[in-house]
C-alpha cells in the first residue's frame, strides 16, 4: 500500500511541476482572461471516461474552494467527445473571448507510458488512435496514458474498453488535485 501512495504522491508532485511551469509560462506569454478546461471523452467507455471524471471532480472541487473564473466543459453529465467537439470550441470561443484552453483526454501509448501524464504547451490532437480524422485543439494538452496503443483501430478500441477503472480514477485523481493545487494560488 505504501508503495502504491508514494508512487501516486510522486505522480502528482511531477504534474503539478509540469503544469504549473506551462501555466504560468502560457499565462505569461498570453496574458489570458480566463481558463477553460475542455475535458474529452465518454462516460459509455472506461478507458475513455477520463476527461469526463476530471471535469466532473473539477466542477465540484471548484465550487467547494469557490473559484468561479474557470470553466469546464465535458462532465460525466454533459460529455464532450470526438462527435461533438467541434461545436463545443466554437461555442467556447462565441463565450470566451480570450481563454486559455486546456484540453484533457486519456491515450494510449507504448506499454511503458501507461500510467504517466504528459503535460505540453501545444494542441491536442483527437481521433488519431481510432484512425479518425484528426481534430487539433487547445493552447495546453493534459494526456493520460491509461492503456496499450495498437497499429489497428479496433484493437485500440478494444483497449479503451478494456483498461482498468482504478487506473483511471487514480489518474483522475492526480490530475484534479494537482490543478486545484496550481489554480488555487494563481
Amino acid at each position: 500500500m505504501d508503495i502504491e501512495y508514494n508512487e501516486i504522491k510522486r505522480k502528482q508532485e511531477i504534474f503539478i511541476q509540469d503544469f504549473s511551469n506551462i501555466l504560468s509560462q502560457e499565462k505569461i506569454n498570453k496574458e489570458y482572461l480566463e481558463l477553460i478546461f475542455l475535458c474529452i471523452g465518454t462516460d459509455r467507455m472506461t478507458g475513455d471516461c477520463f476527461g469526463p471524471l476530471v471535469g466532473t471532480k473539477l466542477e465540484e472541487l471548484l465550487r467547494e474552494y469557490n473559484i468561479f473564473n474557470i470553466s469546464i466543459y465535458g462532465t460525466l453529465k454533459e460529455n464532450v467527445s470526438y462527435t461533438n467537439v467541434k461545436q463545443i470550441v466554437k461555442i467556447i470561443k462565441e463565450k470566451h473571448k480570450n481563454a486559455c484552453i486546456i484540453v484533457i483526454d486519456s491515450a494510449l501509448s507504448k506499454e511503458e507510458n501507461i500510467g504517466k501524464i504528459f503535460v505540453q504547451k501545444e494542441k491536442m490532437s483527437l481521433g488519431k488512435c481510432l484512425s479518425k480524422a484528426k481534430i487539433e485543439i487547445g493552447d495546453i494538452s493534459i494526456k493520460a496514458v491509461v492503456g496499450k496503443s495498437y497499429k489497428l483501430a479496433k484493437y485500440n478500441f478494444l483497449s479503451l474498453q478494456n483498461v482498468s477503472l482504478n487506473i483511471v480514477i487514480n489518474l483522475s485523481d492526480i490530475v484534479v488535485q494537482g490543478i486545484i493545487n496550481v489554480i488555487k494560488y494563481i
